[in-house]
């Protein structure tokens, strides 16, 4: 097999930056030809077999010499080099079965579009709720955790309660939604402990915690909390190391409720994106995984579909490790294959993947299904077409565009601050769009310049971040704390998503109404009240008064402001607090100044405190 010959260049032109085509010369062809002849055919085995060079079958003397004659005139191939390990051979394969390919084109070479593909979703994209009705933010959080979930969560609660606390009082679904405002208005302050927002120092000015609920009541249902029936978990744990055990068994009922609820309550629009998720989780547990690309490394992997348009999570899975649900095809294309479904979604959408996802296989699976897809590629994935000529190279300049069509397929070279590969089954090669980037001119200052850049790449950066806005709107006010309890932290998260997609909801229908829309804080304000309102009014034991409303004597005037001496409760000896000045406990305070305050003959603080005033 002759050896393949470097592609040269002007030297000029290289130096000058030009950004042409390389074109396919003789010496190419004759590598192409040789390749061709290499393949043996069947006759010119029995052809070579009756010359006597050698025997497929069997072996002699006579053909060993004629063998290393043979070996002495021409140098020996080198040996097949093994695969690495864990690389597929199957993408190679596969390609090599498409129609052949020269070389890689430039800009000069017009590529032919596709036909945009016929828009046939399943329903009417957005919201999917009745007409003419005015939902409230408690219906819209309710449209993802009905009354019925909930009721469950009550009753397994209930049950894990009573089998590991000897004093367990039932709870009720009021007293779950008591717990769910809680829960929401810990967003928006952060806190070391949750038993600081039922704090009584003024260091802690937390009011609202103690209107809706006492601090055990809270802490005895968020160590209780439990999604599942605990007889189904003793089940389960028995069938432990069989392939009938169930990983995510303690979170199936919220975890499969919340799926069915985000597909039924909306509609995605025609372009749609799928990406990970990483729910950070430091519990003990298989399915936590790593991911050194994000900012917390260690979690629970989720992966999403979601709505380009607005972010809105519309369906997900968790990953349960790499020998669940395999096809043989890849981890990234079963998963796709798993969210992307015609049936329930519809045909002629266009999904944007990441090169985690992005394989010749699953494009062409996808095309079959009238899914088009766009994404960034691995340059392993490219099968054969990596030794194809006219790629681009150090020299190339900033904005030079190769491409190379693959049947429905095309694969575009990007060159920016670094090499960008994309594959896309939506656009064409290139076209008319330009971006601005701030580059060095002949004589070494810096300006903004024009280059020239494929629409897939456009048209990538703009609905890739799908689910990174979902997350964005998940991290401003996120109810995720830590637990010991793995399937805790799964709960948490479904409670963002409510929240979020419930959130993303009342914009869809506020602005279809050409209303003001809520920020997402106003809109989760207003969902702690209303979960308030619907929780059991006795579930939070009040914070007693700080005065009893009792008439006493002024006892000092300041600035024409009356300041009297008021006891906490009507029995002095019970509700005393710590004196602001000599830290001891009084049962009085002062009415105007909101502060305990001793008022005896041995201790005038009272006196003390409105003498600095």
């Amino acid at each position: 097999m002759p050896k393949r010959t470097k592609n040269t260049e002007d030297p000029l032109k290289e130096a000058a930056g030009e950004c042409l085509p390389r074109e396919s010369n003789e010496e190419n062809n004759a590598v192409a030809e040789s390749m061709t002849e290499s393949v043996v055919s069947a006759a010119a085995e029995e052809n070579l077999e009756e010359e006597g060079d050698f025997e497929l079958e069997s072996e002699s003397e006579d053909s060993d010499l004629e063998s290393e004659d043979e070996e002495s005139d021409s140098e020996p191939e080198p040996p097949a080099r093994r695969p690495k390990r864990g690389t597929e051979s199957k993408g190679i394969e596969e390609t090599t079965t498409s129609s052949p390919v020269e070389a890689w084109n430039g800009t000069d070479e017009e590529d032919i579009a596709p036909e945009p593909p016929s828009f046939r979703p399943a329903r009417t994209p957005g919201a999917q709720l009745l007409n003419g009705v005015s939902y409230t933010v408690l219906d819209l959080f309710q449209c993802f955790l009905s009354n019925s979930i909930l009721q469950t969560i009550v009753i397994n609660t209930n049950k894990y309660g009573q089998e590991n606390h000897t004093k367990w009082k039932k709870i009720t679904l009021k007293d779950l939604y008591s717990y769910l405002s809680m829960l929401i208005y810990s967003g928006f302050f952060k806190v070391t402990s949750m038993s600081d927002y039922w704090k009584m120092s003024e260091l802690y000015t937390f009011s609202f915690p103690s209107t809706v609920m006492s601090c055990k009541k809270f802490s005895d249902i968020a160590g209780s909390i439990q999604l599942s029936d605990p007889k189904d978990d003793a089940a389960n744990n028995k069938k432990k190391g069989t392939a009938d055990y169930d990983r995510l068994c303690k979170i199936k009922p919220m975890y499969e409720e919340v799926r069915q609820s985000c597909k039924a309550c909306y509609h995605p629009r025609q372009n749609i994106a799928v990406d990970e998720r990483l729910v950070k989780s430091k519990a003990r547990t298989g399915l936590k995984q790593y991911m050194k690309n994000k900012r917390r490394k260690w979690g629970f992997k989720f992966f999403v579909l979601a709505d380009s348009s607005n972010g809105y999570t519309w369906d997900f899975t968790v990953f349960e490790g790499k020998n669940h649900h395999r096809t043989g095809k890849g981890l990234g294309y079963d998963t796709v294959m798993d969210l992307v479904t015609p049936k329930v979604l519809g045909t002629g959408y266009k999904l944007y993947v990441d090169n985690f996802y992005t394989s010749r296989t699953l494009f062409l699976d996808l095309l079959e299904k009238r899914i088009r897809a766009c994404g960034t590629i691995r340059s392993n994935q490219l099968g054969p077409l990596r030794l194809k000529s006219g790629q681009l190279d150090k020299k190339s300049p900033r904005g030079c565009i190769r491409w190379i069509r693959d049947g429905p397929i095309v694969f575009v070279q990007w060159k920016d601050t670094r090499d960008v590969l994309m594959c896309s089954t939506i656009h064409k090669a290139h076209g008319e769009d330009t971006v601005q980037r701030n580059m060095k001119d002949v004589e070494g200052q810096w300006a903004m310049n024009s280059i020239a850049v494929p629409p897939a790449i456009l048209d990538y950066n703009k609905n890739m971040g799908a689910v990174d806005h979902s997350d964005a709107l998940i991290s401003y006010y996120n109810v995720l704390h830590r637990t010991k309890r793995w399937y805790r932290s799964f709960f948490y998260h479904f409670v963002d998503i409510a929240v979020v997609n419930a959130f993303i909801l009342h914009k869809e229908l506020v602005s279809a109404k050409g209303e003001r829309v809520m920020t997402q804080k106003k809109f989760r304000e207003t969902l702690v009240l209303e979960l308030r309102a619907a929780g059991t009014p006795n579930t939070a034991a009040q914070r007693a008064p700080l005065f009893h409303s009792d008439n006493y004597p002024n006892a000092c005037n300041i600035r024409g402001v009356s300041h009297m001496p008021v006891y906490f409760t009507p029995d002095g000896t019970q509700g005393r607090r710590r004196c602001v000045l000599c830290h001891l406990k009084t049962p009085l305070g002062c009415s105007t100044c909101d502060k305990p305050l001793c008022f005896r003959h041995e201790r005038q603080c009272f006196n003390l405190w409105h003498d600095q005033l």
